[in-house]
């Protein structure tokens, strides 16, 4: 398992970055490299410093302390040239609301140097690609809160940057708008793109990073891939089960040392011996006759390894 260090590999370096807000240490000599053309997941409970220190990395904030390095480029003593590399998606969407989604793009278009014909071409194929092509000169006010975020990414892409933040860019957004805006990250990230994903879908990070980084109280615990920290706690086991009908749980309760879940029609009970636990589940069976519909040992998810390592979602 890495630790917090930096580590020369490319697309972006943070090293030793320290921001303040009076006497709270927002973010805590916090140092991390992603590559390019890697998907990486910056994962934190509420308040951890993960907006911070995306904000720190898109030069929204100036540190404290620590030096940023966006394609090569140190954003402090270069920020123009360090900004023309980087696509943000912000926490709150900051397009235009009186103006279409087409005006939108055209406008972020030309910020970045495109031309005309650059700029027309690449607002049709992201619009298309984003299913808003038929709205496109609808004014962005009377779109729903997926289209705009939408349109939020649109605008992130429409220059092909490099570098690419997105800071819970499918926080409460419907299955069709997440999926679209996921599908077209992958497919940015597959040409070449480095990616810095906040989120506090946890099985959403688990699916696209390559590596992630647990942060809280501003500092960094850990930094692996998904599988190596589910790895590292596999010793954390449960047993999995489900009957055909609906039991309580009480019958259940000296069949593992650990705590006991429900996860739907089925009980999740922790234990460091499965093996014995299935036998008392068994006996369990055969005294109240019931019917195991199915039963299963399973490691920890990531958003186990997240809890045991932040003390709780917060």
């Amino acid at each position: 398992m890495e630790d917090g260090g930096v580590i020369q590999i490319g697309g972006i370096e943070a090293a030793g970055l320290v921001k303040h807000f009076g006497d709270i240490a927002a973010v805590d000599d916090v140092s991390f490299s992603v590559g390019g053309a890697e998907f990486f997941g910056l994962l934190g409970p509420n308040g951890a410093g993960k907006t911070t220190t995306i904000r720190l990395m898109t030069g929204i904030l100036r540190p404290d302390a620590g030096n940023i390095t966006i394609d090569g480029i140190d954003l402090l003593a270069e920020p123009f040239d360090a900004k023309m590399r980087i696509g943000a998606v912000p926490e709150v969407g900051n397009i235009y609301a009186d103006l279409s989604a087409m005006e939108n793009l055209d406008l972020v278009g030309r910020y970045y140097g495109l031309s005309k014909e650059e700029r027309r071409l690449r607002s049709k194929t992201l619009l298309e690609t984003l299913s808003l092509w038929d709205r496109r000169d609808d004014l962005i006010r009377k779109y729903s809160k997926g289209m705009r975020q939408r349109v939020s990414v649109a605008c992130a892409l429409i220059h092909e940057p490099p570098v690419l933040f997105l800071d819970e860019p499918t926080e409460g957004l419907d299955v069709q708008s997440r999926r679209i805006i996921i599908d077209l990250v992958k497919q940015m990230n597959r040409k070449g793109s480095s990616v810095i994903l906040t989120t506090h879908n946890i099985e959403e990070a688990s699916r696209l990073c390559e590596r992630v980084c647990i942060i809280n109280h501003g500092k960094i615990i850990t930094i692996s891939s998904p599988e190596q920290l589910r790895m590292a706690y596999e010793k954390n086991l449960a047993v999995e089960v489900s009957f055909n009908g609906k039991i309580d749980r009480c019958l259940l309760e000296e069949c593992a040392p650990g705590k006991i879940e429900e996860w739907g029609d089925k009980f999740r009970l922790h234990t460091d011996d499965p093996d014995k636990t299935i036998q008392k589940i068994m006996e369990v069976r055969r005294e109240h006759n019931l019917r195991i519909v199915s039963i299963q040992t399973v490691g920890p998810s990531l958003e186990d390894v997240f809890v045991k390592l932040t003390g709780g979602i917060k």
